[in-house]
């Protein structure tokens, strides 16, 4: 049963909340710096607690914010056993490392930059558990990616601290990359991106031609996390990261996201042949791999990171194996192993700590100088051996019962005598870990004198070796509950097999296995000298050497790429742009995807294909004289004025008045702009290179016209039917036009005056470096034609623009007005006034016009954004959409009735932006000629008529 509860957005949002304390809270001390970082980790795990009851009795808790829910876009989450299990993992073990933390790190480390990473990693590893949406468990799979990153780079003076953090993040990103793909599939099959529905469709899935893609995706994804051949190299490397990051990272989260990812997709992905050679075999594969390399390591955390391989192999060969008893029993040392191995680890750093040293061969006989240490990490490791009334011996026998029962192909031993070959291993490192660091005599030649910790250092690996007796004498009581709960999630619910959690299970092939495993480790033990001096004697691959140098290759190719593609010349990049959208586009038109004609060809009319010609004269005129920039600019004009006529005869007057007044703004910006430039643009290429561009753009230009054509011809469906039903009622508009900008696609048109506000804001400031860098040198040094006008403010330009000035600012006010129900709006009056206020500066120059200016540009720019934002957050206020327009009508007698919209607002906001956008480009621009040794003008005119000769003698 679905129970919909919040506690679960709050838990997801506690850890990235509370990343914001400790770099606050460092100043007050470290602890006071760790304190306040337990606090949210406390608090999500008191919420947790909270729905666990709940849970335990087989409900699930889901909480849901919709988003987009057409795309499946949401903020979904869910809690069920296997979700309480892993969550209540990450944020228990959280706190015992933020104690643990506290007391190894040194006063040298930044402990705030610590607990802020180590908060954000613990946030996006609560949303993997706790995801629905597969999307939105995607995003939290990146994230632990990135801060698994900060944390295994912590300590940045140690380059083999930033290249494990590299290899770390290349790896598991690679993984999530390929995951994604396989997500999707997934989510497209099922026709849903949430869980929930995803792990109830698992015979749609299994049976789906797209299952087996989807299925090797997911798993590369999990298998690049979870460390599994032939991705298990990273992990060793991400030892270089402090004690508390690798015991967080490698007993409860980060290694363990892909075992959690399949589990939680087995109801869906499990049960086929594909499933178990795939999973099954790469598990297997990597417990016996990993457990044998952790045999001869000397690094007490590259032996555990290795046993942790292993045992994470182990994991993933039980889902494997595919039957329900296998999950269960794999959901159970799930447990087991966190509290052996964060234990464990913990161990490893008191040990370095006090000793200064994590070698092996440098250690011994420190049961005599660190007893509580000795007695954590004996524990520990005869738990991980799997050593009765320790708890790892208890899910190590049911592992080796299922093994025994599980055939490989034709042959039923295989997987029974590679798993016993397995566990033989792990009680040989378990075992060397006890011999070789705590027993033997005392040595004089550590590297410091070794000692116990203080008691908050050790408090935290001690309770969790306690946790390893206690549920290894009571499993049933202690975690049988648990186990239960959560293994019925993984196996997706239905009847449970049977099982039984304790001791003694009576004389069964798991036993002798058991037997055979304990036997043959001690004499590996007793045989490990010989044993590693052969080891290191023989050749074999090394993962980073090979990783390095893939990375080398990899390197090199993208830069040859780069360099052959990306040389600089942007003829290049448009080339590769039009001829890929070309290929693609041919591919779709031959694909058989175009319907037959529907629509007859109209007449045209003599006028029509009159303009069409002079249309293609003016374009091809512009081809063939680009270089005469000045010329091209004047037909370029002629082009804009063809294309307005051309909406106007096509019924579209809100795209002709917008037309025409952005090409009148451009090439009066663009005929400033030319002042700067030389007459004509120098050739910088050869004839073939030109024939190559004209190739290109001759097919895509026809390939774009046939496209226009056979669109034309056909009858197609549009959101254009929906917005003419609903412009009026909707947006209280007869003008669609404008409804569609300022309601319907309002966030569109939001988005587009802050790139053109920031576009002039760019501009301004590009202009600030020119003048304030070598080229104002430049500028000033240069040379006019002695036969310039000298009269370029004349009499008769000043008299007609300022006759102008009030009717265009009138006009403009008009159509602005007008906008939402007639042709005009915001954008256009924006311009319009632009240029009524060009004209003025065309007239009497720049110095004339400026020393009348009341406001400033940029504050333009700055008003309408926050206008036009207002306007979008008001309607959110009323419980609304951003940007949903209201409206009413208004009767003020003698005035007719009137209506009134907020969408008004909101194009005052875009005709403020388009108007100090415009003037910031002017002023920008004249600022560059008044450097450049422009006369600058007090006067309207550079003439006064007035100015007789006998006036000048009167004066």
């Amino acid at each position: 049963m679905f129970i919909e509860h919040g506690f679960l957005l709050v838990i997801a949002a506690l850890p990235f909340v509370g990343a914001l304390i400790p770099g606050l809270m460092i100043r007050a001390g470290r602890t006071a710096c760790a304190s306040f970082t337990a606090l949210p980790t406390a608090f999500a795990l008191l919420l947790l607690a909270m729905l666990a009851p709940d849970v335990m009795q087989g409900n699930v808790i889901r909480y849901e914010i919709e988003w987009l829910p057409q795309l499946g876009l949401s903020a979904a989450f869910f809690l069920d056993g296997l979700g309480l299990l892993f969550a209540g993992m990450i944020l228990g073990v959280g706190l015992l490392i933020t104690l643990y933390a506290r007391f190894y790190l040194s006063s040298e480390d930044p402990m705030g930059q610590f607990y802020t990473y180590l908060l954000l990693f613990q946030g996006a590893m609560l949303g993997i558990v706790i995801s629905d949406n597969i999307l939105l468990l995607l995003i939290f799979w990146e994230l632990t990616s990135l801060s698994s990153f900060l944390l295994i780079g912590y300590w940045k003076h140690l380059p083999e601290g930033r290249q494990g953090a590299r290899m770390a993040l290349a790896v598991t990103g690679a993984g999530g990359l390929a995951m994604i793909g396989g997500m999707l599939i997934l989510g497209n099959i099922v026709g849903s991106y949430n869980l929930t529905d995803i792990l109830v469709a698992g015979e749609l899935i299994r049976a789906s031609d797209w299952y087996l893609p989807a299925l090797i995706l997911i798993l590369l994804g999990a298998f690049t996390k979870s460390a599994q051949f032939p991705f298990h190299f990273w992990l060793p490397h991400a030892m270089a990261a402090p004690t508390p990051v690798s015991a967080y990272l490698h007993s409860a989260t980060m290694v363990k996201a892909g075992v959690f990812l399949m589990a939680r997709m087995w109801p869906a992905l499990a049960g086929t042949d594909a499933w178990f050679y795939l999973v099954a075999t790469t598990g297997l594969i990597t417990m016996v791999l990993g457990a044998l390399i952790a045999l001869f390591k000397d690094d007490l955390k590259a032996l555990l990171a290795f046993s942790t391989v292993s045992h994470l192999g182990l994991l993933t060969m039980l889902l494997g194996f595919g039957t329900k008893l296998a999950a269960v029993v794999a959901v159970f040392h799930i447990i087991n192993h966190l509290t052996f191995k964060a234990a464990l680890f913990m161990t490893a750093g008191i040990v370095d700590h006090e000793t200064h040293t994590r070698d092996i061969k440098r250690l011994g006989g420190l049961r005599h100088l660190m007893p509580v240490t000795f007695l954590i990490g004996t524990v520990g490791a005869l738990s991980m051996a799997g050593i009765p009334l320790f708890n790892g011996f208890l899910s190590k026998e049911m592992m080796l019962e299922e093994a025994a029962h599980t055939s490989w192909g034709n042959s039923p031993y295989a997987v029974g005598v590679l798993a016993t070959l397995g566990a033989l291993l792990s009680v040989a490192y378990s075992f060397r870990f006890i011999a070789h660091v705590f027993l033997g005599p005392v040595r004089d030649d550590y590297p410091a004198k070794p000692h116990d910790p203080p008691f908050g250092m050790w408090a935290a690996p001690g309770l969790l070796v306690l946790g390893v007796v206690i549920i290894g004498i009571m499993p049933a009581a202690v975690v049988g509950p648990l186990v239960a709960v959560a293994g019925g999630a993984v196996i997706g619910g239905g009847e449970m097999p049977y099982y039984s959690l304790k001791i003694w299970h009576g004389v069964t092939p798991a036993l002798f296995m058991s037997v055979i495993a304990v036997a043959g480790g001690l004499v590996l033990l007793m045989l490990h000298r010989p044993l590693d001096w052969l080891w290191n004697a023989l050749p074999r691959p090394e993962a980073k050497t090979i990783f390095d140098a893939l990375i080398a290759r990899v390197a090199a190719l993208s830069r040859g790429i780069t360099e052959t593609m990306h040389n600089g010349a942007i003829s290049r990049y448009l080339a590769i742009f039009f001829v890929t959208t070309l290929i693609v586009g041919y591919a779709a038109w031959t694909g058989g995807g175009l319907t037959m004609e529907t629509r007859p060809v109209l007449p045209v009319p003599p006028a029509v294909a009159i303009g069409w010609v002079l249309l293609i004269v003016a374009v091809i005129t512009v081809t063939l004289t680009h270089r005469r920039r000045f010329l091209s600019l004047v037909i370029l004009g002629v082009v804009g004025l063809m294309l307005s006529a051309g909406f106007v005869y096509l019924s579209a007057p809100d795209l002709a008045l917008t037309q025409i007044s952005v090409e009148t703004v451009t090439i009066m910006l663009l005929l400033l702009a030319l002042h700067f430039l030389p007459k004509e643009t120098p050739v910088e290429s050869g004839a073939a290179l030109r024939i190559r561009d004209g190739v290109i753009a001759g097919a895509s230009g026809l390939a774009l016209a046939a496209l226009s054509y056979a669109f034309m011809l056909r009858d197609i469906d549009t959101i254009s039917d929906y917005h003419l039903a609903n412009s009026y009622e909707g947006g209280g508009g007869t003008n669609v036009v404008n409804v569609i900008l300022v309601d319907f696609r309002g966030y569109d048109t939001y988005g587009e005056i802050i790139v053109l506000g920031i576009a002039g804001l760019v501009i301004f400031a590009l202009m600030e470096t020119l003048l304030n860098g070598p080229v104002s040198r430049r500028l000033r040094e240069t040379v006019y034609a002695p036969d310039r006008s000298r009269d370029r403010h004349p009499l008769m330009m000043v008299v007609a623009t300022r006759v102008m000035m009030p009717i265009a600012f009138m006009v403009g006010i008009y159509i602005f007005l007008r906008g939402h129900n007639e042709p005009g709006g915001g954008f256009v009056a924006g311009l319009v006034i632009s240029i009524a206020l060009l004209m003025q500066y065309m007239a009497s120059g720049f110095a004339w016009t400026q020393a009348r200016q009341r406001f400033e540009y940029h504050g333009l720019i700055g008003f309408g954004v926050v206008i036009a934002g207002l306007t979008g957050a008001g309607a959110m206020l009323a419980g609304k959409p951003f940007l949903t327009s209201a409206y009413d009508y208004f009767h003020f007698p003698p005035i007719e009735e009137f209506e009134l919209a907020t969408a008004m607002a909101f194009d005052l906001g875009v005709f403020l932006v388009v108007f100090g956008a415009v003037m910031l480009m002017l002023y920008s621009l004249s600022r560059l000629a008044r450097i450049a040794g422009e006369t600058v003008n007090r006067e309207p005119m550079d003439y006064d008529p007035t100015d007789t000769v006998e006036k000048r003698k009167e004066a």
